[in-house]
């Protein structure tokens, strides 16, 4: 089968960081589904594994972790999928990358793709889903009825804060205040259903008290928590929760003792690389975020489309990634 692999952590600019390849084709045993991979998207943690963690000996390493795709066979233990479903999933860490034409994933991790969505469109959202469901509902345990709390969500405008800011508008009665620095990028949130929109180049707590908004309840960092950390510190209403999802070279929470306000990590990939009793929670929650795309109420978050899945259009799409600009999700479709 053909793939995209690497051997050497090198830059981006290096044509061996990435490179076009051929491998066997995996078999399905167990719990495992082997799916025939139509579109993938590009996330933050691809480019950070490329760079940093080193390939296993001489052999080469896959990454990517979102796809979509048809289901071309079955373990002995698959009770949830049959051959011929179109599903999506995020994948897991520990195993093979969805930047090959077929992979091997867990069906506990797997949902049904959404069926008005291109495999392109829908290729931009289980990652990043995931990770805002489990941010919102699982670690900062985010009311659904409640109307009288606010929420600040800090890099609104990326893959996962896109998705975010749908779900907390479509879930929840939260006020929603989602944070960008260009025209661009602010129009976007305002169209997603961002209430108000700071501007994160400024201090936050001032650009608060410029919109006359209260203290919010809760806070996420989705890039950039080491330089926003001490505004978090004074913005946050006592008794708050505060959520990140990037890697912070290093963070002092003691700050936070004053104002007896909780921290929580949020890492998509837990849940599949400790093989936890409710690992299945993501296969119900990507079915629960397809039923809504199927009935209009969440749309995709593609930002730009890189064409064909091959090394050098992923290079491309890390290469781009990695400035911090994107809007939305990458996509590529089709080897």
């Amino acid at each position: 089968m053909k793939a995209i692999g690497y051997k050497e952590n090198l830059d981006i600019e290096n044509e061996n960081s990435l490179q076009d390849i051929e491998l066997e084709t995996p078999k399905a045993q167990g719990r495992d589904i082997l799916v025939e991979v139509k579109a993938i998207s590009v996330n933050p943690v691809d480019y950070k594994v490329r760079s940093g963690m080193k390939a296993e000996g001489d052999k080469w390493k896959v990454i990517g972790w979102d796809a979509t795709g048809i289901v071309k066979e079955v373990g002995e233990d698959v009770s949830l999928f049959k051959v011929g479903d179109k599903v999506w999933y995020a994948g897991d860490f520990t195993r093979q990358g969805s930047n090959a034409e077929y992979q091997l994933v867990d069906e506990r991790i797997v949902g049904n793709k959404p069926s008005n969505l291109s495999y392109a469109e829908a290729a931009a959202l289980p990652l990043t889903t995931l990770t805002a469901w489990e941010l919102l509902f699982d670690r900062l345990q985010v009311s659904k009825d409640d109307d009288s709390k606010s929420i600040l969500i800090i890099g609104a405008a990326g893959g996962v804060g896109s998705i975010m800011v749908q779900l907390a508008k479509q879930l929840t009665k939260l006020n929603i205040i989602g944070t960008a620095s260009r025209e661009e990028t602010t129009s976007w949130l305002q169209d997603l259903g961002v209430h108000t929109v700071l501007n994160h180049k400024h201090k936050l707590s001032e650009e608060l008290e410029k919109h006359n908004l209260p203290a919010p309840d809760y806070v996420v960092s989705l890039n950039g928590t080491e330089h926003h950390i001490d505004e978090i510190v004074k913005l946050i209403k006592p008794q708050g929760k505060f959520g990140f999802i990037d890697d912070p070279k290093s963070l002092d929470v003691m700050p936070f003792k004053s104002k007896a306000v909780s921290t929580h990590f949020e890492f998509m990939f837990t849940r599949s690389m400790f093989q936890t009793e409710d690992m299945i929670e993501q296969h119900h929650i990507l079915n629960k975020v397809s039923d809504l795309i199927d009935n209009n109420i969440i749309k995709t978050t593609v930002g730009e489309h890189f064409g064909r899945i091959n090394a050098e259009n992923l290079r491309k799409a890390h290469a781009f990634l990695e400035t911090g600009k994107a809007k939305g999700k990458i996509v590529l479709e089709e080897f």
